[in-house]
């Protein structure tokens, strides 16, 4: 089961990297640096792929910046459900990619793309994100695609990603859950 952790604020300190990775690195198999608006993105996102290669992260990755992942050597990219088209470039520069999906349709264009998985969101309540899409709506878009699928949103319990995992997912992302 893959256990992707997105960071924010919530989860990740950079006045005390150490503390917030070896807290991650407890639950996550993989992590993205997400900060949409940190003007010290670029200096952050060395610091923070500097600091997670010391654990034994399956992949590390950053949100949305193809070349500047390219750049730092970062696993791969986390690309925005607005960005699908990019998924070739960013497959060109030997990146893993990931693309947050809210839709059959966007799932589908991913995967056509290149994507190597998706996430698909809103499953379960989350702030600002809108109507969950629940549990049988998962496992209709599961059954239509053909890459791993990453159950995101809302997602704080240990009852939800075991609900998610046997609905078919291949995985859970989540904030709120790395930052307990």
């Amino acid at each position: 089961m893959i256990a992707y952790a997105i960071s924010d604020k919530t989860n990740l300190d950079f006045k005390n990297l150490e503390a917030s990775f070896k807290k991650i690195a407890s639950k996550a198999s993989m992590v993205v640096y997400r900060d949409k608006n940190n003007l010290n993105y670029k200096s952050n996102a060395k610091l923070f792929l500097q600091s997670a290669r010391k654990y034994s992260f399956k992949k590390i990755l950053l949100h949305t910046d193809i070349d500047l992942a390219n750049k730092l050597k970062a696993d791969g990219v986390h690309l925005q459900s607005t960005q699908l088209r990019d998924i070739f470039y960013a497959k060109e520069k030997g990146l893993f990619v990931v693309a947050s999906t809210h839709t059959i349709e966007e799932a589908l264009l991913a995967q056509e793309m290149g994507a190597d998985m998706i996430t698909i969101s809103p499953i379960f309540n989350s702030p600002d994100k809108g109507e969950p899409m629940g549990i049988d709506k998962l496992k209709e878009i599961i059954l239509k695609i053909n890459i791993p699928v990453i159950a995101l949103g809302g997602i704080i319990t240990d009852e939800q990603i075991k609900e998610c995992i046997c609905a078919g997912a291949a995985g859970f992302a989540s904030i709120r859950y790395f930052a307990t």
